[in-house]
């Protein structure tokens, strides 16, 4: 088999991660030149940086007046354990799980928080699951982006608006690329490593009003980490939801995240922001609809993300590999991505199965998600080649 040449062009930027993901175009760590390092969080000018990152959350995301934002610990993963440990227990509880973090808050709920009455809604990686069975008089917590399957639910209708229990969701790769309607969610999750680039560390808890009655009504029956804790003597803790964290939190990275809710300003908020992700996930979903060795993982169209894009091979002679070389093989497309400097970190979660994950999101430019393409018939050609010349 003849050796590929390879591709003239290079993104400019290569940084196709699902997590941390890109930074905004432009970055650059003068951008956080007005952090106020070395000061207390609680001082005025602390505070001040924390009451205008929620805002600008509000007004981008378009967040309803009546809902609470508070900056929390621990990523998207501190916020829906918050959310978990706090609300669940009141009534019954359909946990639905389509990907590797889905299945994990089924995890917590069933084996740690050992709750009786729980119902599980499951599917395979690709596919979501029967969304018409699920009961909303009950508790309800999903991810509305698997961000490891690539799948996504296509918007809100499955849920009803006179509906009894509260509904949590997850929506970590989704915020600021998806259109979240929130008069159907009590909970919203997300840390904004994501979408928009910013650091690590930190997550975002959104609440209804719905979702604060519950709070203010119900004691859990096991006790609660003070970091979980958002209610003292029956009342919300409302200095939770305009700056006052539980915890100190990094101002460097309330800073960084200040800087990519004015840059969505500056594309056209929610609707630049989710313009841009389709535009990026459209670019991989023309390349793999031309391209006969590779296919979306996600089943249906519809419930394709425009945000973490899986990708599986499927070449004839790869597929005729046992599950370990097909793995292997992915491996070593990502491998030489990685090795020519063209695309990193696009490697498929450890959970989910073998192929590739490129992120799509708002950060990333379409021109370089355009030149990434024929760089990934190079390396699947490439390493197509390595496995004849194996078997010869």
């Amino acid at each position: 088999m003849t050796k590929p040449a390879k591709p003239a062009v290079r993104p400019a930027n290569t940084h196709f991660s699902s997590g941390p993901c890109a930074k905004r175009p432009g970055w650059t760590l003068e951008a956080l030149s007005d952090a106020p390092l070395g000061r207390s969080h609680r001082a005025k000018i602390g505070k001040t940086k924390l009451k205008q990152a929620i805002d600008l959350t509000r007004e981008i995301l378009e967040v309803p007046a009546d809902y609470r934002i508070g900056i929390v610990p621990a990523s998207d993963t501190g916020a829906v354990e918050m959310a978990l440990w706090s609300l669940l227990g009141a009534r019954g509880v359909d946990m639905l799980a389509w990907e590797s973090f889905g299945a994990g808050w089924v995890t917590d709920v069933v084996k740690q928080l050992k709750l009786a009455d729980v119902r599980r809604f499951e599917a395979d990686y690709g596919e979501l699951p029967d969304l018409s069975n699920v009961d909303f008089d009950r508790d309800v917590v999903f991810t509305w982006n698997g961000t490891t399957s690539g799948v996504r639910v296509p918007n809100a209708d499955f849920i009803p608006a006179d509906r009894k229990g509260l509904t949590i969701c997850d929506a970590t790769s989704a915020a600021f690329a998806q259109a979240l309607d929130f008069a159907k969610l009590d909970v919203v999750t997300f840390s904004w490593q994501k979408v928009l680039g910013g650091e690590g560390a930190h997550g975002v808890l959104i609440l209804s009003p719905r979702a604060v009655e519950r709070l203010e009504t119900y004691v859990p029956a096991w006790p609660l980490p003070k970091i979980f804790r958002m209610t003292k003597g029956g009342k919300l803790i409302e200095g939770i939801f305009t700056g006052e964290t539980i915890n100190t939190p990094s101002m460097l990275c309330v800073e960084d995240y200040i800087d990519a809710l004015l840059w969505a300003k500056s594309v056209g908020g929610l609707e630049g922001l989710i313009a841009r992700a389709n535009a990026n996930a459209d670019v991989i979903h023309r390349f793999v609809a031309a391209n006969d060795w590779i296919a979306n993982l996600a089943v249906k169209p519809e419930t394709r993300s425009n945000t973490s894009v899986c990708l599986k091979i499927v070449d004839g002679d790869v597929a005729a590999l046992d599950a370990d070389a097909q793995a292997a093989f992915a491996k070593g497309v990502v491998a030489l991505l990685d090795k020519e400097g063209v695309a990193f970190d696009v490697g498929h979660y450890r959970d989910a199965p073998s192929g590739l994950r490129i992120w799509a999101g708002a950060t990333i430019e379409t021109s370089d998600m355009e030149a990434l393409m024929p760089w990934l018939t190079w390396a699947f050609e490439t390493q197509k080649a390595t496995l004849s010349q194996a078997a010869a």
